[in-house]
């Protein structure tokens, strides 16, 4: 399926994460220990503010039945309805999402592969946005969302989110989701993805992070090399 393809690097696919160069501290912490509610409504007052971002990502794929870790990394530049996901070799590849448009050019075989998301392009946006521009009453609607505990990640406190798929769509691709957010600025810094059946999973992670930069339009202009065998998948 398409979205268990680009999910998982988009962020919502990939979603996925965009803690913001400020240093207010949250109502949350200065006022009790932290609460489901009270970070569901600090995400719903996000969620207004969010226009793009440009950062760095990491995503390490775990295959359980032979413990393999694999790792790629790449940039990935968002606003709007529009993406830019550039992945640096050894899985070097180029996805580009524009409207109902999305491309993954992959520069070894010389070949892009077009795709018309058509039905498919709420899920898509849900998956792009999820964990920056995504609030807590739209989580709630899709996910049963659990508060999991407040763990550090490289010596910062996160405050962590388990959400169980409420779709059957979106159950037969991933039995769970964990999001990391920032306590600072209630947006994530990193996603895990659980596949179903095989318990194989994939996490995401974002550096060097940028919240509402000035991206050119032209970036999001599909552009290929010479040559490019162009295909259009079916199904």
């Amino acid at each position: 399926m398409l979205f268990k393809r680009i999910a998982p690097v988009c962020g919502s696919l990939l979603f996925l994460l965009l803690p913001c160069l400020c240093t207010r501290v949250s109502e949350a912490q200065n006022h009790g220990p932290v609460t489901l509610e009270g970070v569901l409504a600090q995400l719903d007052s996000q969620a207004g503010r969010f226009q793009g971002l440009s950062a760095d990502v990491e995503r390490t794929k775990v295959t359980v039945v032979v413990n393999d870790r694999a790792t790629s990394t790449g940039t990935i530049l968002l606003h709007g309805d529009k993406m830019l996901l550039q992945m640096k070799p050894p899985d070097a590849r180029t996805i580009l999402r524009t409207g109902d448009s999305l491309f993954v050019y992959t520069p070894g075989l010389k070949r892009v592969e077009e795709y018309n998301l058509g039905k498919n392009r709420a899920l898509v946006d849900e998956f792009m946005l999820l964990g920056f521009g995504t609030g807590g009453k739209q989580l709630q609607d899709s996910y049963q969302v659990t508060l999991a505990g407040e763990p550090a990640l490289d010596d910062k406190k996160t405050v962590e989110l388990e959400m169980i798929p409420k779709s059957q769509g979106v159950k037969n691709q991933f039995s769970k989701i964990q999001i990391w957010f920032d306590p600072a600025t209630w947006l994530a810094v990193q996603q895990q993805f659980y596949e179903t059946g095989s318990g194989d999973y994939s996490i995401v992670r974002y550096s060097n992070i940028v919240k509402n930069p000035r991206i050119q339009e032209s970036v999001f202009k599909p552009h290929w090399p010479k040559g490019t065998e162009r295909i259009k998948p079916q199904g």
